[in-house]
């Protein structure tokens, strides 16, 4: 029996945790205030922009009566983690469809994700990039049986309705606000909320130009077309999906020593570390007010430091 009661009223609670704290930047020459948003503090498990692209999407699972979901993602994957986290909060049975072989042992994420009983399916690399055809979704189909399919990093609309809630009560008025963008959900979900209020700036986490074209797709399915107050940083992929150097390591952990919040390599560190070297440089007006929003994702530094020999602290 899947806990209704619980998923509304306790999502409800825990948005309260998400607090907004100050954070004074070293070089600061156009006194700019900066300020960031602890969506990471959400939930121990399904925390950030994950808890809120999951929300609407687990009241449809269960409003269809499902009681599997079932997605896609990578050996370290947030959003796998997340799902079967959620599935198991909330009385779901859960698939996760990993791109790649088997590797064993389990890497942290997907040993915290089968504890949580999440069930996995390996595709090769080739038909996984096929994975939202309907061939290889009836494929599984008669694998699994009946299922609730989340996409690949949670973006749809439902997943953008829910990114909409994180600016919904912010009291102070801020001129940006900044984040990591991957699939592009959440960010879409901010400009939606913020109906042009502010200048949005999604930091991208990945190699390529395709983001622009995403977010304006998306905005004109959300019947939305004619919001223009964002852009597109891609300055700060680092070389890429999980690409990283000693000086985002480095980074990472001075601002954790300095403002005791906890960055994680993939998504917010670059994001901060971005905004940190534009606030540097005088790239943002005189007196702006900034805030910057911690998209969650710390599962992934345990996996980080299993990799690289705990380049990180915690």
């Amino acid at each position: 029996m899947h806990k209704d009661i619980v998923i509304c009223v306790q999502m409800f609670t825990n948005s309260k945790l998400a607090v907004i704290q100050e954070i004074i930047p070293e070089k600061n020459p156009n006194n700019v205030k900066l300020f960031i948003k602890r969506e990471d503090l959400l939930h121990p498990i399904i925390s950030g922009n994950k808890w809120r692209k999951l929300k609407y999407n687990l009241l449809a699972a269960q409003e269809a009566g499902e009681t599997t979901l079932l997605t896609f993602g990578g050996a370290y994957s947030n959003h796998i983690h997340a799902v079967a986290g959620a599935a198991k909060e909330f009385g779901f049975n859960s698939i996760g469809v990993i791109r790649g072989e088997e590797h064993l042992p389990l890497n942290p994420t997907l040993q915290d994700a089968q504890d949580f009983g999440m069930e996995f399916y390996y595709l090769d690399r080739a038909t996984y990039r096929l994975k939202h055809t309907e061939e290889v979704v009836n494929s599984l189909r008669k694998n699994f049986g009946s299922f609730y399919l989340v996409p690949e990093g949670g973006t749809n609309q439902l997943a953008i309705k829910g990114a909409a809630e994180i600016v919904e009560g912010i009291e102070n008025d801020y001129d940006y606000f900044c984040l990591a963008c991957g699939t592009a959900g959440t960010v879409i979900g901010i400009i939606s909320g913020l109906q042009g209020g502010a200048e949005v700036i999604g930091f991208s986490i990945l190699k390529g130009d395709f983001h622009q074209q995403e977010v304006k797709n998306w905005l004109s399915i959300i019947g939305q077309p004619e919001i223009k107050n964002w852009q597109i940083n891609l300055d700060y992929h680092f070389g890429g999906y999980a690409k990283y150097n000693q000086q985002l390591v480095d980074f990472i952990n001075n601002f954790k020593a300095r403002y005791q919040i906890q960055l994680d390599p993939i998504y917010t560190g670059k994001m901060v570390y971005g905004v940190m070297e534009l606030i540097a440089r005088s790239e943002f007006p005189k007196e702006s007010r900034i805030l910057v929003i911690h998209t969650g994702g710390l599962q992934g530094v345990k996996g980080f430091n299993q990799r690289f020999n705990n380049l990180l602290n915690t």
